[in-house]
């Protein structure tokens, strides 16, 4: 895999992760975006984009998303995630996730694509800052469901009015089909640097634009299938090339580019607030799953045990319990967490993607549906340089290729979700949401909501709630959004 390491936008990444999401209060706090200006040009609007969305994915979606996913849960000996865990977070908790989707990215975004209208000579920016629009508004929707988006990031317009989460995901759809249209891996105009994906290899955006779309589609499996399958269809060519490395961002310890999630550990004086969940390393343990010893630490005594969701304030066993590894950028101690990228989208994902559509009978790629679920298990093992993936895929129950659709679709999706403990959790909780695999989440022992309730969304900022004439009301934790029809 071709690393990108980030050199040359040390100081706006110094800025962008030393900015700790709402739980710990420590960020700052302003009302208008420094980003944009009068000499703004594409390339210095495209890292800042880049980096306004990898903050937010890998600092507060991350938390929330693996405690969600249940790959960790909170540490009995601190209290910083507690109400995650309870699901009794508040309002006030999303003001800086909603900034930085809005005010740090889309803005940037739409600055971007105005700069590069009716320029040919641009069509590359233009077509990555679509992609990077569509990535941002499907977070949002995802996170949020109705969000603004014909009327966001407009400097006129004080209280945007709200988009439906199906006519938001048709915007998305638009989006990365005109992306596609506009890409050329000849093209003699690409960024270079200031791209933090690719350095402006058109291909790779190419295959970021493909896999993204099968992503968004596939998220309407089960609230539109028809639709799914027309839009996966159109990728049903020999031809179309899909991602075969991780995108991601790779941060350092040079110049303050540390990932965003360890930036806020030290700015929490490297205090462990997260801790392994059961929920995970049990389904590891039995699986003889190798990936558990990268994942997580081992603990005192040389096993990696994780505690039950939400039983901070009942277990005592602290120096057993395993911790969430430096290479999910996630030991408040160890300062290899530093270098932990933030994946948009992995190898391992591409994979796991097409191997569900086609299984579903909506995608021909030449491959059987069981070759590209191997394929994934094996592209998760190569991500971190782990050794097995042969015998695991012989021997571990959880790797055996099912007969039926529903069950290969479970096999995958669970796969899918191993592949992504501690890298990409918020895409796994949303996974979860879609399809209900897995099928063994447990209710946190602390949670607040009652009964057989768990979250579903995000909460409206309060910002939103507040200022907002055109707010369209307040959505509970564990109301669905529209996509999650389970």
């Amino acid at each position: 895999m071709t690393t990108h390491y980030i050199k040359k936008y040390g100081i706006l990444l110094l800025i962008l992760t030393a900015t700790g999401f709402a739980g710990c209060k420590k960020y700052l706090d302003v009302n208008t975006n420094p980003n944009l200006s009068t000499t703004a040009s594409p390339d210095l609007l495209l890292p800042a984009v880049q980096a306004a969305i990898g903050h937010v994915l890998g600092n507060p979606l991350q938390i929330y998303g693996n405690f969600w996913a249940q790959f960790w849960t909170q540490n009995p000996t601190s209290s910083q995630y507690r109400s995650i865990d309870q699901y009794a977070s508040s309002t006030t908790d999303f003001d800086r996730v909603w900034r930085m989707m809005y005010s740090d990215g889309l803005q940037d975004i739409q600055e971007i694509l105005t700069l590069t209208q009716g320029k040919a000579s641009l069509n590359q920016y233009t077509a990555i800052a679509l992609l990077m629009k569509a990535y941002d508004m499907q977070l949002a929707t995802d996170a949020f469901g109705d969000v603004p988006l014909t009327q966001a990031a407009t400097t006129n317009v004080t209280n945007p009015s709200y988009t439906p989460q199906q006519q938001v995901y048709d915007s998305i759809f638009a989006y990365t089909d005109r992306a596609i249209s506009l890409i050329d891996v000849n093209a003699e105009v690409t960024p270079s640097n200031d791209d933090l994906l690719f350095q402006g290899d058109m291909e790779q955006w190419l295959r970021f634009a493909n896999t993204f779309k099968l992503r968004a589609y596939l998220r309407l499996s089960e609230i539109a299938p028809q639709k799914a399958a027309a839009g996966i269809a159109t990728l049903s060519d020999p031809g179309t090339l899909f991602l075969e490395d991780d995108a991601q961002i790779n941060y350092s310890t040079i110049g303050g580019n540390q990932n965003p999630l360890f930036s806020e550990m030290l700015g929490l004086g490297r205090t462990q607030n997260m801790v392994a969940s059961e929920t995970v390393t049990k389904f590891m343990t039995d699986n003889n799953d190798p990936r558990i010893n990268v994942f997580f630490n081992e603990t005192r005594i040389d096993s990696i045990v994780g505690i039950k969701q939400g039983t901070y304030r009942t277990n005592s066993r602290n120096d057993s319990i395993a911790l969430p590894s430096p290479v999910v950028g996630a030991t408040g101690q160890n300062d290899k967490s530093a270098n932990a990228p933030v994946k948009l989208m992995s190898a391992a994902e591409s994979n796991f993607l097409q191997a569900e559509a086609v299984a579903r009978g909506w995608l021909n790629t030449g491959k059987t549906a069981q070759l590209l679920f191997t394929n994934g298990i094996t592209a998760s093992f190569d991500a971190y340089n782990v050794e097995g993936a042969t015998t695991y895929v012989a021997a571990a129950p959880a790797a055996q290729w099912p007969a039926g659709t529903q069950n290969q679709v479970r096999a995958i999706i669970i796969q899918k979700w191993l592949a992504m403990t501690g890298n990409q959790g918020f895409e796994a909780w949303t996974e979860w949401r879609r399809t209900n695999y897995p099928d063994f989440l447990v209710t946190s022992a602390a949670s607040t909501l009652g009964a057989g309730r768990m979250p579903e969304r995000l909460l409206y900022p309060s910002s939103e709630v507040t200022r907002n004439a055109n707010f369209p009301g307040i959505s509970l934790i564990y109301i669905k959004v529209w996509w999650d029809a389970n």
